[in-house]
This record gives C-alpha cells, sequence and structure tokens, in this order.
C-alpha cells in the first residue's frame, strides 16, 4: 500500500498519476490523504482508498498509515503558521510518529536544495525543510528527499503579468544561471522511487533540470516560444516581502521565503554537481512549450 498526501496539489496529483497508470502492472495499492476529496476526480476516487483531512492531524496519519509500506510526503504551505518549524517540522511530527508506529519502511519527500552549502543555516523555507528532513530521517525509515531548486511552473502564477504586459519578476540577478525544474520530473522521480522501493538508508537525490539558466535566459526562451517579447524585471527584497504581506502571508513566512532568496543569490541551489544521475528532462523550451503557451493562450 502507498500513500500519497497533497493528491490535488501540483507535485501531488502528478505523482498520483503516474502510480495510477502503473497500478494495472504494478499490483500496488494506492491511498491518498485529501483535505478535501472532492476536489479529487470520480475516475480517481474510485480507484483509490480515500482518507478525508489534513495529514499534519495524528488521527488522520493514523488511519492513512495503517497497513501501508511507503509514504509520499510532501508539506503544504502554511502562510499564515507562527513560524517556520511549525509549518515544517511541527506539521510533520505526528506523521513522524507514525511511521514507527505502523511500522512505514519507506518515505519519499519533497525538499529543497542546499544541505551542505555555507547558506543552509540561513536561508529561510529551505532551512525549515532541511530540518524536515532530519526528522523524518532520525525515525529510522529509509527516506529519499527530493533535492530541488526553483520550479519552472512558478511561472504560472505571473501567467497575466506575461500576456498583458510582456514582463515576469524574480529577486535574482538577471546573469546569475542556477538550476530550475519541472514539477512533472519531480513527480517522476517521486514515483519512481515509491514504486522500487529496493533503497535503503537515507539519501538525498537533487532534481536539477537539464541546464543551469539566468532570467535573461527565461526571458528569451519565452520570447522565443511565445512570439512576443518577455523581459525580466528584478524585484527588490523589500518589494518581494511587501507583496506576500499585501496577499495576507504571515510574518514567519513572509521573512523565511525572503531569507530563502537571499540565500539563493548567494549560492544556495549551486552546491550540487548536475550528472546523468542529477538532471532532469523537461527543458525550459519545452515546459514553455508545452505548459506556459497554452496558459497565456487560455
Amino acid at each position: 500500500m502507498l500513500v500519497i498526501t497533497t493528491p490535488t496539489g501540483d507535485i501531488g496529483s502528478q505523482v498520483l498519476s503516474a502510480l495510477l497508470e502503473s497500478a494495472p502492472s504494478s499490483g500496488e495499492k494506492l491511498r491518498v490523504v485529501a483535505r478535501d476529496p472532492a476536489k479529487l476526480s470520480d475516475s480517481v476516487r474510485d480507484r483509490v482508498d480515500v482518507i478525508p483531512g489534513s495529514h499534519g492531524d495524528a488521527d488522520v496519519v493514523d488511519r492513512a498509515f495503517a497497513g501501508a509500506d511507503a509514504v509520499f510526503w510532501l508539506v503544504p504551505p502554511v502562510a499564515r503558521a507562527p513560524g517556520l518549524e511549525v509549518a515544517y517540522s511541527g506539521f510533520t511530527r505526528a506523521a513522524a510518529r507514525a511511521f514507527t508506529a505502523h511500522g512505514i519502511r519507506h518515505v519519499v519527500g519533497v525538499s529543497a536544495l542546499g544541505r551542505g552549502t555555507p547558506v543552509a543555516g540561513r536561508a529561510g523555507l529551505v532551512t525549515a525543510a532541511l530540518a524536515m528532513d532530519d526528522l523524518i530521517a532520525n525515525t529510522g525509515v529509509a527516506y529519499r528527499a527530493l533535492a530541488n531548486p526553483g520550479f519552472m511552473d512558478n511561472l504560472l502564477h505571473q501567467v497575466e503579468s506575461i500576456r498583458d504586459e510582456g514582463v515576469f519578476t524574480a529577486t535574482a540577478a538577471a546573469d546569475r544561471k542556477a538550476p530550475t525544474v519541472a514539477t512533472r520530473d519531480i513527480a517522476a522521480v517521486a514515483a519512481g522511487l515509491l514504486l522500487d522501493r529496493s533503497w535503503t538508508g537515507v539519501g538525498s537525490v537533487p532534481v536539477l533540470g537539464p541546464a543551469d539558466l539566468s532570467q535573461d535566459d527565461l526571458a528569451r526562451t519565452m520570447s522565443e516560444v511565445l512570439g512576443t517579447p518577455v523581459r525580466y524585471k528584478r524585484q527588490s527584497l523589500e518589494d518581494l516581502g511587501a507583496t506576500l504581506a499585501g496577499y495576507g502571508m504571515g510574518d514567519a513566512f513572509v521573512q523565511g521565503m525572503i531569507d530563502m532568496m537571499r540565500a539563493k543569490d548567494d549560492g544556495l541551489d549551486n552546491g550540487v554537481q548536475r550528472t546523468p544521475e542529477t538532471a532532469s528532462p523537461t527543458t525550459f523550451r519545452q515546459w514553455c512549450e508545452e505548459v506556459l503557451k497554452p496558459a497565456v493562450l487560455a
């Protein structure tokens, strides 16, 4: 039995789709933990065991993990949490106890790059995510933390600005190159690890995309794929904080995001070498053609 958390989220839904596609041949039984089961399609609900509720709740994970072998773990953003420890390790603590109580053998978690870099201890959201990894690893389960850079898919939050103004924003220097990854590649790696549970111990699995790109590189590719000029506008960390606060996000989350973005500019995502094992296949151009362009034209 495989348990999938966040089955209606961006990555979780793609993990679930991959596992459902393989189910006829793999024979794996699937269970999902869904805060709002109504968001699952009828075809999905007919093929999985659904546990309603939050996977941060002790009673919910106790029911979800009973009889299970492996878990896909992803902490949802808790923008109003009073602190980052609460948002990550605090949210995970009940599940960590349930891993042990129910004899869960394998856990695959969504985490971040940065472990071992000089800025890992002052990287806000990433620092909290790495502490969560340690919490899970200390339960004794076989654990693989998917160490990810920024997501290509985050640009979907700026579709209107890209379409109407030909502008996207971030806080990075325009020419600083860094890895970026499509969420579908993260989901594919997660599904592969969940289906082939021959691995043991604790480890990190970087998912780096096929190339390091700068914001100017992204702008150039978007312009070519969309057939209209797209330019990059750098946003200050102060403006980022004000924007997030304006959306109603809490002080801890806002500061955690600022600290993370500052650490990324200081090399947080550049500590792992790209190899055939750490690269993932989806190029930014391919993602723009298959995901961004349809969203812009919709």
